[in-house]
């Protein structure tokens, strides 16, 4: 499972470079006067953009599988100690409360 990821990631990376690549040169065309340049460069954007987050999400899923991270529990975040509603604020803040 982690050699598959692990290839994922590697032909999503290998994509995302190549994508960029193409869109440099389809943004030199266009500016070059070819109209429909502009269309490939718009597409080559966004391949590139869909490269990139699949291969941060398959990263995520080597981390998950290596053990590195751990998987929501209920799939609802906890809240943070800091939002909790334990205290209420100081009315003008920490100087006011001096």
């Amino acid at each position: 499972m982690l050699l598959g990821l692990a290839l994922g990631v590697t032909a999503c990376v290998v994509a995302w470079g190549y994508l960029v690549y193409a869109a440099i040169d389809f943004g030199t065309t266009a500016r070059g006067g070819d109209g429909t340049a502009w269309w490939f460069l718009a597409l080559a954007a966004v391949g590139a953009m869909l490269c990139l987050f699949l291969g941060l999400v398959l990263v995520a899923r080597i981390a998950q599988a290596l053990g590195i991270t751990r998987p929501p529990q209920d799939g609802v975040a906890s809240p943070s100690p800091s939002t909790s509603p334990t205290r209420p604020s100081q009315p003008g803040g920490r100087r006011a409360a001096r």
